[in-house]
């Protein structure tokens, strides 16, 4: 593969154009993609931040997408899984453009070769940043026992409090970047997209969101709880209940991701019922 094999836009419906079949052919692998593209698509390219994002495809055999990207600054770019040529000609083509990168997400041997040659091509220093797990649903299994209380959707009058738990999520995973937590939460209670867990009380103490559909799958994220109240189940009652609704909708795939370094998670969506996809990793570059 050559570096002008790579096909570059920064108008995310032309990409659209470009990789929408390729990307819905296997929807799990390119969830992130599929979803980051929908929400540009329908609310704006700046959504993330001010500055424009890109998009890319390498064309294979016929003429068809075989390899995609996108990057909306300042988050990692997200990078379909791609071979080591693909990965090679990747970073010549946007080196060659000036594009500046802080990192990469994907598949996991994708991003430590795009990491690599990152490296060899600008210099730059590079660490992994988090080791992720992708997973999907299989047989739903809620947690016995259950915890007191009950799963209801998260509507206007949460706003405040979806706010405050989505900034305190952001912060729990070092993630300062990405859309204010207003028109986060105005999104997602627009959508039905959140999952709260209320004790008997009426004291909501966890929270779940899931995507909007995609390609026929969804992702379960963010779940928190705030600490003072972890370790009693609310977590894992609250996703299963999130994870229900797509499943009796029609979903074909409910996916989450989770961090490789907490095993407590890990444990957890695998006794309700998920299963391992693939591992992904994030890569950061620095000078």
């Amino acid at each position: 593969m050559r570096p002008d094999d790579w096909h570059l836009t920064d108008d995310p419906r032309e990409f659209r154009k470009w990789a929408g079949g390729f990307l819905g052919s296997r929807p799990a692998l390119h969830t992130v993609l599929l979803t980051v593209l929908d929400a540009l698509c329908s609310r704006g390219r700046h959504l993330y931040s001010d500055e424009v994002p890109l998009f890319g495809v390498a064309h294979g055999e016929g003429g068809r997408a075989g390899a995609a990207f996108l990057h909306t600054p300042p988050f990692p770019l997200q990078v379909s899984p791609v071979g080591g040529e693909g990965a090679e000609a990747l970073v010549a083509r946007l080196a060659g453009v000036g594009h500046r990168l802080g990192g990469v997400s994907g598949e996991h041997g994708t991003a430590a070769g795009l990491a690599a040659a990152w490296q060899r091509r600008t210099g730059a220093g590079v660490r992994l940043v988090q080791r992720q797990r992708l997973y999907a649903l299989g047989e739903l299994s809620v947690p016995e026992p259950s915890p007191e209380g009950r799963a209801r959707v998260a509507g206007v009058g949460d706003r405040a409090l979806l706010m405050r738990w989505y900034d305190a999520f952001k912060e729990a995973v070092g993630q300062s970047a990405g859309q204010g937590a207003g028109p986060w939460a105005d999104a997602r209670i627009a959508q039905g997209g959140v999952t709260l867990w209320e004790t008997a009380e009426g004291e909501a103490v966890s929270m779940a969101g899931v995507t909007p559909a995609s390609a026929g799958q969804v992702r379960v994220a963010p779940v928190y709880t705030p600490e003072r109240l972890r370790g009693r189940g609310y977590g894992g009652a609250v996703t299963a209940q999130v994870s229900r609704a797509p499943v009796a909708g029609g979903a074909d795939h409910v996916l989450l991701f989770t961090d490789l370094a907490n095993p407590t998670s890990n444990a957890l969506y695998q006794r309700i019922g998920y299963r391992t996809v693939t591992d992904f990793a994030v890569w950061g570059f620095g000078d």
